[in-house]
């Protein structure tokens, strides 16, 4: 493994993490070298995209920043994998009824993101503050039936299959998630609740982020439900209105 100033070790997407110390790239010494070339080929992919066009990337771009939460430096290098996998028709092996395959279903949702933008805005996804980018990829994921002819949830699980998994294939997700890497050769030997490895580094926020989530999901649910207005009215959120004339109150 070269030599990796400070700056560099234990790097992690916008430098949170949870395993303070800990950098997953320490282990390259117990990994053949097939496994290590795949690994540290993952922190430098090629930014001279192949399939998005230059239009498209600067959809896309701003797009997968918003489903992972990049909002800042340093960032998962995620559109350059997405692209690779694209240009050399890599695909999950399935497409779903309604949807077509995935590079088109990709070029044209991105279009369709751009449009809404444009329409909404006055200036195309990419030129938009964080904000209103936020506001338009939420408003897909709470879509129900179709956008721009294509099933909006089908766009939603498109877009969030692929972000997702190439940020979890690098090595900075993994510092993040204290994820020690592919277990051929090295293996694990602690196994067991609360036990770890000689090289793990313990959780230094131990709580559930799952039931976190939650929590923050039904509550924007319910702002949502409380402030819903009726289709075909103005006033106040359902459940408030005001007093009809001449009924009591």
């Amino acid at each position: 493994m070269p030599f990796r100033p400070p700056s560099l070790r234990g790097v992690t997407p916008q430098g949170r993490g949870r395993y303070p110390g800990y950098d997953v790239l320490d282990e390259l010494k117990r990994q053949d070298d097939v496994t290590t070339g795949m690994i540290l080929a993952r922190l430098s992919p090629n930014d001279q995209l192949v399939f998005f066009t230059a239009a498209e990337q600067a959809v896309a771009t701003p797009l997968v920043d918003q489903i992972l939460g990049q909002d800042g430096e340093p960032k998962v290098p995620v559109l350059p994998m997405i692209d690779a996998r694209l240009a050399s028709g890599e695909t999950d092996g399935y497409v779903y009824e309604g949807m077509p395959d995935d590079a088109e279903a990709w070029r044209r949702s991105l279009a369709a993101l751009d449009a809404d933008a444009r329409e909404r805005f006055g200036r195309g996804f990419g030129e938009l503050d964080w904000a209103d980018q936020g506001d338009l990829v939420a408003a897909v994921q709470q879509t129900e039936g179709a956008w721009h002819d294509l099933p909006a949830s089908r766009v939603w699980s498109l877009w969030t299959r692929y972000a997702c998994a190439e940020f979890y294939a690098h090595p900075w997700a993994w510092n993040e998630i204290g994820f020690g890497g592919p277990a051929y050769p090295r293996g694990y030997k602690s196994t067991g609740i609360d036990k770890r490895e000689n090289w793990e580094v313990a959780d230094a926020a131990p709580t559930d982020p799952v039931t976190a989530g939650q929590r923050i999901e039904q509550a924007r649910a319910e702002h949502e439900r409380n402030t819903r207005v009726r289709p075909g009215r103005q006033g106040p959120p359902e459940g408030n209105d005001p007093p009809v004339q001449g009924q009591d109150s």
